[in-house]
């Protein structure tokens, strides 16, 4: 999973501990289903000893940790459906700046003057309520799920990164969203605690009904799993043919395995492009990625103080730099001196600013290698084409640490012996990777297309963002790039020569169809003479 680089180590860290923790329980956790209603459901688990753990009443389910024993006794009942509870993981002020994402997805091209009648729910790690460069008014609302922690507060500012995708405000501080007049409306909910990054489908399927009865049009998640849940695609059926517009990460493996929600047919699944309009190396590329977004280098709010400012000056010239994750915050100045690869301690007698390539050991390791020369301050450049964002991991070093890229990284090893300053301070930004930063930009850009056309139902939106997406990769839909790249303004154009209830409409997963041209997700599955639209 690649969330930004330091969460992604955290990430595989916690992960491995809350795994640890799971299998030191006798009993795993089950969503059980009963054809006879909840409370049938309810009872036959009560009389096994067992406690409840959540109530799924639309969907006539519970849940519950259950033995072995207990789950092969309770599937002899043709009444129950039984299946395991999928966990979902997190997919990691200077003058403000319109982040390269917001101008190629054209969210810049269209007014969200009539946004007030939207509603995007954020299902995700919470919310920074009174970050400088996002609202606090009374259009945003939230729900905490058990467990999780206050919704307006974010241990780990995933949600609040995402939040500031969509709709952080043009204040003239920071960053600017796909929505950034301050109206359209958010309903957060929290699904991820401070020290973890995974929860379980039972609870996202809590947070989709969260979302339907507090009324939102889209729903925005930037999380996933490979275990496919029958409770799950249910819920976000229903969710779709009640007019809700789920969107959700491809995923971030680098494969072409399914992650859900995103690839359930009533969900939008987003893959996730770099500067250059080419699908990011992490991204999951499947028959079921629908649309393309901005997901590498992503600037965004992250909570007030986490995020760091780096600035590199080598003898009059500064260079673009990006600080270690987990880099001490700090200044330091002296003379640049080339450490090679850094895989020993660092040449120059104490003082040093370190310049050291990439490659062979952990970024953490050059550091310290640096440190063990005397070294100041440590700038470690690219060894293939672009920036280098690297991370520290759990590794604590001393001295403020950055990454810069390949170009930059020759022009410095020209510049050995000329003064050189690093600093590196707190910020209340980042910029971070993943097709959960993809995410955003898509519900963003439905929501602001939306706002133009209320009478459009969930499919129209959809239909409208797919058919005006700008063609990458193959000619058509592919399995990187899905339709391609997500475009407010094209989608709005469509529209307006499209108009809704013209018979432009599609269909929903579960309708008929004779074609992939009828069908929402772009898929008609033709069995003995009869297409469904998958």
């Amino acid at each position: 999973m690649r969330l930004h680089r330091n969460a992604l180590v955290s990430a595989v860290v916690l992960t491995v501990l809350a795994a640890s923790a799971l299998s030191a329980s006798a009993d795993e956790r089950y969503i059980i289903g009963s054809k006879r209603g909840t409370a049938h459901a309810r009872e036959v688990v009560m009389a096994r000893g067992k406690s409840i753990a959540l109530e799924l009443s639309r969907h006539s389910a519970v849940v519950a940790n259950l033995s072995d024993a207990a789950v092969a006794e309770l599937r002899k009942d043709a009444n129950l459906t039984i299946e395991v509870d999928a966990r979902r993981y997190m997919f990691a002020g200077a003058a403000e700046v319109v982040p390269f994402g917001i101008s190629m997805v054209q969210a810049d091209q269209l007014s969200d003057a009539a946004a007030a009648g939207i509603k995007v729910c954020i299902i995700d790690s919470g919310y920074n309520y009174g970050h400088e460069d996002l609202s606090t008014a009374s259009n945003v609302t939230g729900t905490n799920d058990s467990g999780s922690g206050p919704w307006n507060q974010d241990g780990s500012g995933h949600g609040t990164h995402v939040a500031g995708t969509i709709s952080a405000l043009a204040n003239g501080t920071g960053v600017v969203g796909v929505l950034p007049n301050g109206t359209v409306k958010l309903h957060i909910v929290r699904v991820f605690g401070d020290d973890g990054t995974w929860a379980y489908s039972s609870s996202l399927i809590t947070a989709v009904e969260t979302c339907r009865n507090n009324g939102a049009d889209v729903i925005s998640m930037s999380l996933g799993g490979s275990t496919k849940s029958r409770f799950e695609e249910n819920a976000f059926k229903s969710a779709y043919a009640a007019g809700v517009l789920s969107i959700a990460a491809a995923g971030n493996d680098g494969n072409t395995r399914m992650s859900y929600p995103a690839s359930y047919a009533s969900v939008v699944s987003v893959a996730a492009i770099d500067a250059n309009k080419a699908v990011a190396d992490f991204s999951q590329k499947n028959s079921q990625v629908e649309v393309a977004a901005p997901g590498v280098a992503i600037k965004s709010t992250v909570p007030m103080g986490t995020g760091s400012l780096t600035t590199l000056t080598v003898g009059a010239g500064s260079f673009e730099s990006s600080a270690m994750d987990g880099s001490p915050l700090g200044t330091a100045t002296g003379p640049l001196v080339d450490c090679g690869i850094g895989d020993s301690a660092c040449p120059g007698g104490g003082g040093q600013v370190c310049l050291i390539q990439r490659g062979t050991i952990s970024f953490a390791d050059k550091v310290l290698n640096c440190q063990a020369g005397g070294g100041a301050a440590a700038v470690v450049y690219n060894n293939e084409a672009g920036m280098l964002y690297g991370t520290l991991g759990e590794t604590a070093t001393t001295i403020p640490s950055a990454g810069v890229s390949d170009v930059d990284g020759a022009e410095l090893l020209t510049l050995a012996g000329a003064s050189a300053t690093l600093a590196v301070a707190a910020d209340n930004y980042a910029s971070w990777d993943g097709t959960s930063m993809a995410t955003p930009h898509v519900s963003g850009v439905a929501a602001l297309v939306w706002s133009h056309f209320p009478s459009c139902t969930n499919a129209d939106i959809r239909t409208a963002l797919g058919a005006s997406a700008q063609d990458l990769g193959a000619a058509g839909r592919d399995t990187s790039y899905g339709y391609g790249l997500i475009q407010a303004k094209a989608a709005y154009d469509y529209l307006t020569a499209n108009p809704c209830g013209g018979g432009g409409s599609c269909s929903a997963a579960g309708e008929s169809c004779s074609s992939d041209s009828d069908c929402c997700s772009g898929s008609c599955r033709v069995r003995r003479g009869v297409g469904t639209c998958q």
